[in-house]
């Protein structure tokens, strides 16, 4: 089940350029009954192990703008660690709402895609380093604190505001992913969020779907693709949004709050 669990997340990661971590999360959480604090830290590991075989992918093809990559990194790895403490400080119904909201997000941006524009003209360089900077900023405490890799932000950013090709901007943002979703995935680690056992069969997965998505995207129409998976996210993303508010006698029964 694990192993069939990656291989939806990287499959979707694959078809629209994201790390998987908004499917493998609600599927851990639902299936296999995993608190959402140890699905996020689960699905961190997992998703660094998405952006390492992305990146050698995009970068064998000539769309890695390593100096950006690093810029992006260089940021998102400190707020990442912050993400991911503040993450564990909160108590489930509210992290569960948070994740509600990111899915929302993505939703939107999913279905927003063909009607972005691209910047035409050229965009001068200290600019273009303060973009980075500044979105690594927050993608990492993003993605430490959702257990995703981040590409939701860091993709529209560089496209958007940097001038970046949309290609160049995934491959970016899946060779930053490696060093700032590590750094999260770390502390999620040391707080006792990863579980370890459910890694052997997630990663395999997650791995082979990558490449299954990347395949299916050259021959599957991207328009449909995209509207079934938005419908999908915002099923889930409004059932995790009406998670109740846990009572104080409830939190003092809750093992994990």
């Amino acid at each position: 089940m694990n192993f069939l669990i990656g291989l939806a997340a990287g499959t979707f990661g694959g078809l629209v350029g994201l790390g998987g971590g908004v499917i493998m999360i609600p599927l851990m959480v639902g299936i296999l009954k995993m608190g959402q604090h140890k699905a996020h830290g689960t699905s961190l590991v997992a998703v660094v192990c998405t952006g390492i075989s992305g990146a050698v992918t995009y970068a064998l093809k000539g769309s890695v703008d390593i100096t950006a990559s690093l810029l992006l990194a260089s940021t998102a790895i400190f707020t990442a660690r912050t993400g991911a403490r503040f993450a564990n400080a909160l108590p489930e119904w509210k992290l569960k709402r948070s994740f509600g909201g990111l899915l929302i997000l993505v939703t939107l941006l999913l279905l927003s895609k063909p009607y972005l524009p691209h910047i035409s003209v050229p965009v001068a360089y200290w600019f273009k380093i303060l973009v980075l900077l500044v979105t690594g900023i927050f993608t990492g405490f993003l993605s430490g604190m959702m257990g995703v890799g981040g590409g939701t932000i860091m993709v529209p950013s560089m496209v958007l505001l940097a001038g970046f090709t949309q290609h160049t901007a995934q491959g970016c943002s899946l060779f930053a992913m490696i060093p700032a979703g590590g750094a999260g995935a770390f502390t999620h680690w040391r707080l006792g969020n990863v579980s370890t056992g459910t890694l052997s069969g997630l990663i395999p997965g997650v791995l082979a779907g990558a490449c299954l998505g990347g395949f299916l995207a050259h021959i599957l129409p991207e328009g449909v693709l995209r509207i079934m998976f938005a419908a999908v996210l915002a099923w889930t993303g409004v059932r995790y949004l009406r998670t109740p508010k846990l009572q104080p006698e409830a939190i003092l029964r809750s093992p994990q709050r």
